[in-house]
């Protein structure tokens, strides 16, 4: 397993986007982007639901995605990388022309 793979690995609370804001992030439960070690992984905000199929590099995390918004079908692709310790940013970008950048912070362990 690669360093960045451990680094990103786990759930990341999406903090902010450049296209929505924090009230539809939030709008069914907590934002959140997810990796896990076996190079699956998930998003979740507003009324979004996806599954990523990730792909790693030497400095960052690269992803496509297929799921549904509002029971619509929605697929694309995007990116993350570590900014800081606890913290990461990145893209999203729909197959339909929607895209928009992120931040996120590493989920607080219960």
């Amino acid at each position: 397993m690669s360093s960045i793979q451990e680094r990103l690995q786990g759930r990341w609370r999406i903090t902010e986007t450049g296209t929505w804001d924090n009230d539809y992030l939030d709008l069914v439960e907590p934002a959140f982007i997810a990796f896990e070690q076996n190079g699956a992984g998930e998003f979740r905000f507003g009324a979004v639901v996806a599954a990523l199929d990730c792909a790693y590099s030497q400095t960052d995390v690269g992803f496509r995605f297929q799921g549904s918004d509002e029971g619509d079908e929605v697929s694309g692709e995007g990116w993350a990388e570590c900014k800081g310790v606890d913290t990461i940013h990145g893209e999203i970008a729909f197959w339909n022309g929607k895209e928009t950048t992120f931040k996120a912070r590493r989920w607080p362990k219960s």
